[in-house]
C-alpha cells in the first residue's frame, strides 16, 4: 500500500462491518482457523466465507490453506501501512490540504472541491 488516498478505500470498507472488526480483533493474537472463528459467531459458514474474502481481498488478511482447512492471519505489513497512513491524515503537517486552501480568496469548501479530481492521488 502507499499514500494515495485510493489505496486505502477498499480496506476502509472492509473494516466498517462490526462483524469483520471483531474478526481482525480476533486474529489480532494470533492465525486462527476458520472453525475457530465461525464457534464465535451466530453465522454460516457461506457468511464467514464472504467477510474473509473482502478481508482477505483488501489484503489486510492472508489466508492459507491446510488441506480441508483454512487459516487466517492478519497482514502485518499492511496493517502498520494502514495505521501510518490513518496517522498522517489526522495529524497537522506542512503539506495538508488544509494549508492549500488557506489564504485562497476561495473559501475552504470550495477549494477542496477544486481538489476533488486530485484525491485519488
Amino acid at each position: 500500500m502507499s499514500d494515495c488516498y485510493k489505496n486505502y478505500v477498499p480496506v476502509l470498507k472492509a473494516i466498517s462491518d462490526g462483524i469483520r472488526l471483531k474478526i481482525i480483533d480476533m486474529l489480532s493474537c494470533g492465525p486462527l482457523c476458520a472453525c475457530d472463528i465461525l464457534d464465535a459467531f451466530s453465522i454460516t459458514q457461506p457468511t464467514l466465507s464472504y467477510h474473509m474474502k473482502i478481508l482477505t481481498k483488501c489484503g489486510i488478511v492472508i489466508a492459507t490453506r491446510d488441506g480441508a482447512w483454512m487459516n487466517y492471519c492478519l497482514n502485518q505489513e499492511n496493517v502498520i501501512q494502514l495505521l501510518g497512513f490513518l496517522q498522517r491524515i489526522t495529524t497537522e503537517k506542512q503539506d495538508c490540504i488544509c494549508r492549500q486552501c488557506k489564504g485562497s480568496s476561495n473559501n475552504k469548501k470550495e477549494c477542496l472541491s477544486e481538489k476533488k479530481g486530485n484525491e485519488d492521488e
